[in-house]
């Protein structure tokens, strides 16, 4: 099966280990870091949401006008606005993007962070509340008729949008999480399912899970699966091990000086059920597998993707080499030194990975009509 890679789309140049350089909307730093990703064979960005940030819509849309095949992952909280306008931003973003977008909704992990933007709900209601927005904005975008709603947070009558997507029959659906609630919302929902990179034997039990929840809700296929690593590559293990630790102690010094990490996340006991699992994962052991480290995770609370992959780019390819194996087949990386971290990996981990997921196909290919024919030659000896 094909392999993609999702980068960062980020409006500055700020990473956990350094301050922003300039405004928190820096536009030529936004357009030269997703050029920079579409140059080096990645296949989109990620446009993440958090109060007080940019507002990722307009960011993207901005992008979208200025770069040529890049694909866009557009993060979106439900809360911010009603779903039949969102359906209508989606379309036309799919319009001006030609058909490149996917959107990832986002239910949202912290209470606190909730309501900085009034979402009072609490978690299992905001789950409710986001399959609910999915099926509104689904609905917007492929139906050509006049129709009603009324559900538990959604009520409207006679609404008929003039604004379709480019990509039929929608734009694809992507989500997140580690919780029961979760799964179910997104094997119910999602094209794609979104993990953080966790060891592979709980990356292949939460694959089973999202399996499971989408069997439960009745569908045929399944949502693909991303997993989302913080790469830390240098020419050797050595030089790669060494970049590692520079990392997690700009990390841990930034914090002792009561830097503000992101406000998207608290450090302190994290509320969604992710974070919690990569603290747990985290004090359990520093490594794992292949090239899994768990420091940087630590070191920001199990914030989002957090979790590193360490080595020469060799070592790291073969590692994300390892998660498709398991069926992962959408790989999310992101360094700490976003722009020239996205060049390198690019340059020196895609290919590799590419040439090798290649190989893998044409050896099944390969396979699958000599299987056939021991299967034709059994049954004409049986005959």
């Amino acid at each position: 099966m094909p392999v993609e890679f999702l980068g960062i789309a980020a409006t500055n140049d700020g990473s956990e280990t350094t301050s922003r350089s300039g405004a928190s909307f820096d536009k030529d730093y936004t357009l030269r870091l997703a050029r920079a990703h579409e140059d080096h064979g990645w296949d989109r960005v990620l446009f993440a949401y958090g109060s007080g940030s940019p507002i990722p819509a307009a960011a993207a849309g901005y992008l979208a006008a200025k770069v040529d095949s890049l694909e866009i992952l557009l993060a979106h909280r439900p809360n911010v606005s009603y779903p039949t306008y969102a359906a209508r931003t989606f379309a036309t973003l799919d319009q001006i993007s030609d058909g490149r977008l996917t959107v990832h909704f986002i239910t949202g992990g912290s209470d606190h962070e909730q309501r900085r933007e009034g979402d009072t709900l609490n978690k299992d209601e905001r789950y409710a509340r986001t399959r609910e927005y999915i099926e509104i904005v689904k609905k917007v975008w492929t139906r050509h008729e006049a129709f009603d709603h009324e559900g538990e947070h959604y009520r409207f009558q006679d609404f008929v949008s003039d604004v379709f997507p480019v990509q039929l029959p929608h734009p694809g659906v992507s989500f997140g999480g580690s919780s029961p609630a979760a799964y179910a919302a997104g094997g119910a929902e999602a094209d794609i399912f979104c993990l953080w990179g966790e060891p592979l034997a709980q990356t292949a039990q939460q694959i089973e899970e999202v399996e499971r929840a989408a069997r439960a809700a009745g569908r045929v296929d399944v949502p693909r699966i991303q997993v989302a690593f913080r790469p830390i590559i240098a020419p050797t293990e050595e030089l790669a091990w060494e970049k590692a630790h520079r990392t997690v102690g700009a990390i841990r010094e930034r914090r002792a000086g009561g830097q503000s990490l992101t406000r998207r996340h608290s450090a302190d006991a994290p509320e969604n059920t992710g974070s919690q699992l990569l603290i747990a994962i985290a004090e359990q052991g520093e490594r794992f597998d292949r090239a899994l480290w768990t420091p940087t995770a630590a070191a920001t609370g199990g914030a989002g993707n957090s979790n590193a992959l360490v080595g020469t780019p060799e070592t790291v390819a073969q590692a994300l080499l390892d998660y498709y194996d398991l069926g992962v087949d959408i790989l999310s990386a992101r360094g700490y030194d976003l722009l020239d971290d996205a060049i390198d990996f690019g340059r020196y981990v895609i290919p590799l990975v590419r040439e090798e997921v290649a190989k893998r196909d044409r050896e099944r290919a390969e396979r699958g009509p000599q299987t056939l024919q021991r299967t034709l030659d059994g049954l004409a000896v049986a005959g």
